[in-house]
């Protein structure tokens, strides 16, 4: 039972905070930002927040220390929408999963252009 109430609330937490960083956040370091998940302890103390970032490893790492910079008034925006009796720390980690899908669908593609040409 456990387990289904914090799938739940990290996906919640997840909407509210893509919905967050669009619209409240006016740093301009913040490129395009994807939250693609959210892992929430069992206690719901802490929330692991995974990013996918448009745009080179420059600009990565500073959606990352802008973001860093703005976690408080990300949590406390955070507790104002959510009905939690504590919010939960957020941690920002980049998800490269996307990337990595890209790159192996590119090889794949690799692969096919040059069985067809024989």
């Amino acid at each position: 039972m456990a387990k289904i109430r914090v799938g739940r609330v990290g996906e919640q937490i997840k909407k509210e905070l893509s919905q967050i960083i669009q619209t409240e956040l006016k740093d301009p370091r913040i490129g395009f930002i994807t939250v693609t998940g959210v892992e929430a302890t069992s206690d719901l103390s802490q929330a692991k927040v995974y990013l996918s970032v448009l745009g080179s490893d420059e600009q990565k790492e500073a959606t990352l220390k802008a973001l860093a910079s703005g976690t408080g008034f990300i949590r406390s925006e955070l507790g104002k929408r959510m009905r939690l009796r504590h919010t939960p720390v957020i941690l920002f980690k980049f998800d490269s999963s996307i990337e990595y899908g890209s790159r192996i669908e590119a090889l794949l593609e690799n692969i096919n252009s040059g069985n067809q040409t024989r």
